[in-house]
């Protein structure tokens, strides 16, 4: 026989959802201690790399786009500068933006894991330094223009290229003021002291303006700190979902593991305990009987009924907790025919007579004439009728009575319903009984000792046949149960089924309604 351990079961249990949360919590506080022991700017690695990353796309961009303007100003400026200073400054500038250029290059190519962001920040500054004292030394030829001409042009040269790289390098805040906050002291200190009085408030304009593109450049890199966090939090959803999938999948192998475990120990005990049992009642029965001889003392024969008495209840239960298995694993094969709900009632009621009249327990019966057949299994609905019938008369004081109702539903199903007079059940402790082996507390202090599978069968068995189980119950008034099934399985409500048949002779149903 199959051993069934503590450890199976507690495998068949799956985690526990308060530890996995506790423990996706601790990986997510290790793994952002982590970012911030490795980072220096958002305090998450992550977030650093990524705004290099963006950084550097655009960087790339700005380094062609300002290739492109020093290549337009080397052509223009020897008209009015010597261009012994301005091919220098090209030649330098062009090196420069090249420089620049290689170095995104380069941190593209780097391997993620590898990158210090620090050192790469710092790279990424300079970088933006060197190329403001490009423009810088561009304003400087200006000045040189004895006509002025080059100087007209300067304000919107500066203005354009602080713009571009404000909304470019957002994502760097170190570089964007290493390569804006030069350029906008540049420009300002040139139209103060280069230009006249008179062109103050063009000054003024021009100084908010680059003033505006650092606070839309602030207001970018927030914008891209949000979307950043935004992808972690989706990222983080996904992986968990995946997580919780392969936990939920984890947990459907261990829970089929635990109810093959179950199934097996079950038939295996079924049998193991059976076969024993069938001798013991066997045995315990010839004694009763005295088929050999009456006892030579006659206590023997009170333990002889005694022991088959326990062995009967002892049976009942074995039969009671394999039925609830089967039910409950979706193995209880219905095999349904035609049958009477009143009839089975009525077979019932009569069962159960001899043991009401020893408690002087009235049985009374509201039954609904000319009820049609059910399409059920007989079996089933006895064992429910009987269930029910048993439990409301054992939980009857004695001189109460039972009531026993069947007949239409509103929909033109069919109902049994079952009132007794017992001692009740707390609203609280209906779920208790309605569980595997749960019992009331008032069951229990007024009733004799069952099993508590009762009810969970007969829930079970009606709900296979597409019905609904309902228990209500007052304390000291009594308690009642409905049991409900559906138009469907009333044999006068099926749909009518006509056909020919090979003769040419037409057939019906013999349960249609027209039959």
């Amino acid at each position: 026989m199959s051993q069934i351990t503590a450890e199976m079961i507690e495998k068949g249990r799956g985690g526990s959802a308060d530890a996995a949360a506790r423990r996706r919590r601790h990986q997510q506080d290790m793994r952002e201690a982590r970012e911030r022991l490795t980072s220096s700017g958002t305090g998450q690695r992550t977030f650093d790399l990524e705004l290099l990353r963006l950084f550097a796309h655009n960087q790339r961009a700005i380094v062609m786009l300002q290739a492109g303007l020093v290549c337009a100003w080397g052509a223009l400026l020897p008209i009015s500068v010597e261009p012994a200073l301005v091919l220098p400054w090209m030649a330098i500038a062009l090196l420069g933006l090249g420089a620049s250029f290689q170095l995104t290059r380069r941190f593209q190519r780097a391997d993620p894991h590898a990158v210090v962001i620090e050192r790469w920040r710092n790279r990424f500054v300079v970088s933006q330094s060197w190329q403001a004292a490009i423009w810088i030394a561009f304003a400087l030829l200006c000045t040189r223009d004895p006509d002025h001409r080059a100087e007209t042009s300067l304000p919107l040269t500066l203005l354009g290229v602080s713009g571009v790289t404000a909304l470019l390098c957002s994502s760097l805040p170190a570089a964007l003021y290493a390569a804006v906050v030069p350029l906008t002291l540049t420009l300002s200190g040139f139209m103060v002291f280069e230009y006249a009085p008179g062109r103050l408030p063009e000054t003024a304009v021009t100084v908010f303006a680059q003033v505006f593109c650092l606070v839309v450049a602030r207001r970018l890199y927030a914008v891209q700190l949000a979307g950043l966090s935004a992808k972690a939090e989706r990222d983080t959803s996904i992986i968990e979902l995946e997580q919780a999938r392969l936990n939920s999948d984890e947990a459907r192998r261990r829970a089929e593991e635990a109810n093959l475990a179950k199934s097996r120990f079950l038939a295996t005990m079924s049998h193991e305990l059976r076969t024993p049992l069938n001798a013991i009642l066997g045995f315990s029965e010839v004694m009763k009987g005295e088929l050999f001889g009456p006892h030579s003392v006659a206590v023997y024969k009170e333990y002889s009924n005694d022991v088959h008495s326990s062995g009967q209840h002892l049976l009942t239960l074995i039969n009671e907790i394999l039925d609830l298995s089967r039910v409950e694993a979706g193995r209880y094969d219905l095999h349904e025919e035609p049958v009477s709900l009143a009839g089975i009632v009525e077979e019932c009621r009569y069962l159960m007579t001899l043991r009401a009249n020893k408690r002087e327990i009235r049985l009374g019966e509201m039954m609904e004439r000319n009820l049609p057949r059910l399409w059920v299994d007989e079996r089933a609905m006895r064992q429910v009728v009987l269930n029910l019938l048993s439990n409301a008369i054992k939980f009857t004081p004695q001189g109460g009575q039972v009531t026993i109702k069947v007949g239409w539903t509103a929909e033109r199903g069919q109902y049994l319903s079952i009132r007794d007079t017992g001692p009740g059940i707390p609203e609280a402790e209906i779920p208790v009984v309605m569980s595997s082996f749960g019992r009331g507390t008032l069951a229990q202090k007024n009733a004799e000792e069952g099993s508590g599978l009762g009810l969970p069968i007969v829930k079970g068995l009606v709900e296979m046949h597409g019905g609904t189980f309902t228990l209500k119950s007052k304390v000291r008034e009594g308690t009642e149960v409905i049991v409900v099934l559906p138009p469907e399985r009333v044999i006068d409500a099926m749909p009518q089924i006509d056909g020919v048949g090979p003769n040419g002779v037409r057939w019906r149903h013999p349960f249609s309604s027209a039959a």
